[in-house]
């Protein structure tokens, strides 16, 4: 597979787990736990949004890769 292909299956991928990932956050931030504390709703969207990173990381570095013609030549 080439690197440009990777690149786009990866940038659907992207935005598809950041689509994912949102509405979960969303769905799970409406919990009356969180829902009614302040601190708590701060401390869940700060860990939340910062949390796609985690499994994005491995698609950005599948994406990167060299072709195989450019890692024999």
């Amino acid at each position: 597979m080439t690197i440009r292909t990777r690149k786009l299956i990866g940038a659907v991928a992207l935005l598809l787990l950041a689509f994912v990932w949102s509405m979960m956050g969303m769905v799970v931030a409406q919990f009356p736990l969180i829902a009614n504390s302040g601190w708590l709703q701060a401390v869940y969207y700060v860990v939340v949004g910062m949390g796609w990173v985690l499994p994005a990381m491995p698609i950005v570095s599948w994406m990167l890769r060299p072709d195989r013609e450019q890692q024999q030549g």
